[in-house]
């Protein structure tokens, strides 16, 4: 064990509160998930999911440790090569990607020979925050203008996001978001984003009106997008509001200690009590306690990205870390927010803790990236740590030298001093 944990290189503390999420994940996935295999297999044995997650979360930790191994420079040339890539999974996806779980979007693909369904998305969204981050570093290098970002930077930006859009409104929103915060972060000049955001607004409004007008084009989008706001904005029941309100009366039944592990009611109602709505069955099972504990461990886990992006050396490296470790605790946040109904139904994930194969390992990818990043900050750290002990080392022996040739003089003078002394010829004779 303890060769394994000296061959983790990185932010320790990083490590530590993932692998705590991850482990604490467990319990109420095994939990929510015995209405899934009631549902699908009409036996209540959740064995069999708790042992799929399982294998899920031990490969995303395989995946943590073989990236945060690479250096992370190479991922910013890797960015722009992946990028034409994702484009053609996203095109894909939305033409023949398959629908799961009950979901009325095109969101995932299904990987051949393997039988796993891949959400395209989250990988785009890793990519997109590779490739702005790149694009930012490399401008203080080189003059900006607004007419070369546009095409150089938005318009891979806006490609991207337009293939998301139709299929995933709330994933194209927040990746839209955090490349805003990105290129503010970045120092992009502002006048730049505002115009950036009124072409984003124009193009979305756009969008909607011709999908409004060809409601035959994405019929289940233009349903769903209406029902939720709606929902949203009035109490006309339907899907969503059903979700939200057993949601709510999980959260209420757990009060401030819970019912117990695995002891939660709601779970045998909700339909995705083990992915999106899985915060919902935590606050039922462990109370206001364990919801807020869940809560203030994503908090702390954005102030540790805030600290491993101060100390990162370079602005590729400062970059990367916010691009991609401030995704992963705003979608937490907004799952949480949804449970709560502050925000309407948007079909994310809580990361490291909601069932899943892809969302969680790209959750992995990223954060394989970022302690990355932090190992490169350890090692400078260690040769600056080594240099400074050599450089003791050195002086020692030079002062030691020093003080052997002083020493020597010494004697040599006071040699010179008796031989001149007459009264030494006297004493001798």
């Amino acid at each position: 064990m303890k060769k394994l944990i000296s061959s983790l290189h990185g932010d320790k503390v990083i490590w530590a509160l993932v692998a705590f999420l991850a482990v604490f994940s467990f319990m109420p996935v095994f939990s929510a998930s015995s209405n899934l295999a009631y549902m699908r297999h009409g036996s209540g044995n959740a064995l069999t999911y708790l042992i799929k997650h399982a294998l899920h979360i031990s490969i995303g930790f395989f995946i943590i440790y073989k990236v945060h191994k690479v250096p992370y420079h190479y991922f910013r040339g890797l960015s722009r090569i992946a990028l034409p890539i994702v484009w053609a999974l996203l095109l894909y996806t939305l033409v023949k990607g398959t629908v799961i779980e009950g979901a009325n979007a095109s969101r995932w693909i299904q990987i051949p020979f393997i039988g796993v369904s891949f959400q395209t998305s989250t990988l785009a969204a890793i990519v997109l925050y590779v490739f702005v981050a790149r694009y930012l570093s490399k401008t203080r290098e080189t003059p900006l203008t607004f007419k070369n970002s546009l095409f150089e930077l938005w318009l891979p930006v806006f490609i991207t996001l337009g293939l998301i859009f139709p299929a995933n409104f709330s994933t194209a929103a927040l990746i839209f978001s955090m490349v805003i915060m990105i290129a503010f972060i970045g120092k992009y000049p502002l006048q730049y984003i505002a115009m950036i955001l009124g072409l984003a607004v124009a193009a979305a409004a756009f969008f909607i009106l011709l999908v409004v007008a060809f409601p035959k084009a994405f019929p289940n989008r233009v349903d769903t997008w209406k029902s939720r706001i709606e929902n949203f904005t009035s109490d006309k029941p339907d899907e969503d509001d059903y979700q939200i309100e057993k949601a709510k009366i999980a959260i209420a039944s757990g009060r401030i200690y819970g019912l117990g592990p695995g002891k939660s009611v709601q779970k045998n109602f909700l339909p995705q009590s083990s992915s999106d709505f899985i915060y919902a069955i935590i606050v039922e099972e462990y109370g206001l306690v364990g919801g807020l504990s869940v809560l203030f461990f994503y908090i702390l886990l954005l102030f540790r990205f805030v600290i491993a992006s101060h100390k990162a050396n370079t602005l590729f490296g400062k970059l990367v870390v916010i691009g991609l470790g401030f995704p992963i605790v705003f979608q937490a946040l907004i799952n949480m927010a949804v449970a709560v109904e502050l925000l309407p139904v948007t079909g994310q994930t809580l990361p490291l803790i909601s069932s899943g194969g892809s969302s969680v390992w790209m959750t992995c990818i990223a954060i394989g990236i970022i302690l990355s990043v932090t190992k490169k900050e350890e090692e400078i750290a260690a040769e600056e740590e080594d240099k400074k002990r050599r450089d003791e080392a050195l002086q020692r022996l030079i002062d030691k030298q020093i003080k052997e040739e002083e020493e020597a003089e010494l004697a040599a003078a006071n040699e010179e001093n008796e031989e001149d002394n007459p009264m030494n010829a006297v004493l001798n004779k």
